[in-house]
């Protein structure tokens, strides 16, 4: 069994407050979040997270099947970073960190994600097979609907989503 990696940057040409302002409101994941993965929240959410805050939703990451989620926010340092982890859902693990850092012309968010799937090495094939290039497509539609949404940063190329997401076992 594997624990697979993922980690992504992105810079927006935004502050750091107006950026944690944005992902501090769990209801705008719906906004980051590829129309075909069908993400509905359940029950009411509220408009800024917290340490110890479920968030409960139903979602489709592959093939159409729906999978119900509860999501648990473990750590949150305002303005700096949050971390989430999966208490109910297809994962063994999911833990998945979001920083937030201001740099010359914006800001930096910098997500490291740790999963694991169950079935031992079965999931380690599905992972190396399916999982992890989906992951992938999911950050970036992530990247380019906030750059829809705040803009791109001038020194940034058009490579930018690409290599800024990168993907490895450990």
């Amino acid at each position: 069994m594997s624990v697979h990696r993922l980690e992504a940057h992105l810079t927006l040409p935004i502050g750091p407050q107006e950026a944690w302002a944005f992902f501090a409101d769990p209801r705008n994941l719906a906004l980051i979040t590829p129309p075909e993965m069908g993400f509905v929240a359940k029950g009411d959410v509220p408009a800024e997270m917290y340490a110890g805050l479920l968030i409960a939703y139903t979602v489709r990451p592959l093939f159409g099947i729906p999978v119900e989620w509860l999501t648990e926010i473990m750590h949150v340092e305002e303005g700096r970073y949050f971390v989430d982890e999966q208490r109910h859902g297809p994962y063994r693990l999911w833990h998945h960190q979001h920083h937030f850092a201001a740099v010359e012309g914006g800001v930096e968010m910098r997500d490291i994600l740790h999963y694991e799937l169950p079935f031992g090495p079965l999931g380690d094939v599905v992972a190396r097979l399916l999982v992890a290039s989906r992951i992938e497509e999911i950050f970036v539609y992530r990247h380019q609907a906030l750059r829809s949404r705040f803009g791109r940063t001038p020194r940034l190329g058009q490579q930018q989503v690409a290599n800024a997401i990168s993907a490895r076992a450990r």
